[in-house]
């Protein structure tokens, strides 16, 4: 088979594969909802990089939203939420653009500069284009002056006026703080992306588990059951997380608790899609139909969807 031909076989499939999943997006097909994916295109020249970033930080160098619905259709997935790339930071255009060329399958979750004046018309202005969450990360700033800072706090107050989520990247070390912020607003709802990154080391710790498990006496905080190639023995099937995942479905209950891949990084060397989903999927035995229905669909839809 020439190039040419495996490039047009190749690019006839992934139209196809985003047209079904609009499609099934549209006509209200209850499938499952993938809410944590990253997006990124080589071209450059339109979608430059932030400072700091070049193209052979790219990762894989291209993964645009016809390489997800390639993964995602097969496994039943219909709508997928979208988490602004660092290789952008600010510059939130691609995900925007990506939102609006295919209505209905995508929601965001977008990066701004706390620090910038106008963090309310900013929030606003990107609600209106399909964001419905902000997603905040420490680096390597000092935890507690940043959530305290005045542009953080403000981000938390027009979250819990407009209906969105603050996101949270963090170690488990953030969690008290994380906590004390939930404590402040109590009407801003609150995603924790993988687990707080719980088990990267290897092992799930008890002190760091208990730390997370302590944030749901807040009613408004979630945790994304993601990453699981990243956590614990790091290989599938991915079962030696079970027990995390049980004593979080003990705590928050499956209504606050939502799958995710983490793609493209859930798609790289020794991983793949279809066992992602299939530890909530099927590999659980301690998780119920309802459960599972949460966990896979629900919550999602409730927290970044709006229709």
């Amino acid at each position: 088979m020439t190039t040419s031909r495996r490039r047009f076989l190749s690019t006839s499939l992934a139209a196809a594969a985003a047209g079904n999943l609009t499609q099934c997006a549209s006509s209200g097909a209850a499938g499952a909802v993938d809410a944590h994916v990253h997006v990124w295109t080589p071209d450059t020249a339109r979608y430059p990089l932030a400072p700091g970033f070049a193209r052979a930080d790219m990762r894989p160098a291209s993964f645009t939203p016809e390489q997800i619905f390639a993964h995602a259709r097969p496994a039943g997935v219909s709508r997928v939420v979208l988490i602004q790339m660092s290789y952008y930071r600010f510059d939130n255009r691609y995900m925007l653009d990506s939102i609006a060329a295919h209505p209905g399958v995508f929601a965001g979750v977008a990066i701004i500069d706390e620090h910038a004046p106008d963090v309310r018309g900013r929030m606003k202005a990107l609600a209106a284009r399909g964001v419905t969450g902000f997603r905040v990360h420490t680096g390597e700033k000092d935890i507690e002056s940043w959530l305290g800072s005045p542009g953080m706090a403000e981000m938390w107050r027009v979250a819990a006026d407009e209906n969105l989520s603050i996101c949270l990247l963090i170690n488990p070390e953030a969690l008290p703080a994380v906590d004390k912020m939930c404590a402040r607003f109590p009407r801003t709802p609150v995603v924790v992306d993988h687990f707080a990154r719980i088990g990267m080391s290897g092992a799930v710790e008890r002190a760091q588990l208990d730390r997370l498990l302590h944030l749901a006496r807040h009613p408004l905080a979630h945790v994304k059951t993601s990453a699981f190639y990243a956590l614990g023995k790091k290989r599938p099937p991915y079962t030696d997380l079970g027990p995390m995942i049980r004593e979080c479905r003990d705590a928050y209950g499956a209504q606050r608790l939502m799958w995710a891949s983490d793609c493209p990084f859930q798609v790289g060397p020794g991983h793949n899609y279809p066992d992602s989903i299939a530890l909530i999927r099927g590999r659980l035995d301690f998780l119920s139909a309802s459960d599972r229905a949460w966990m896979l669909r629900k919550t999602a839809e409730r927290v970044f969807f709006r229709a």
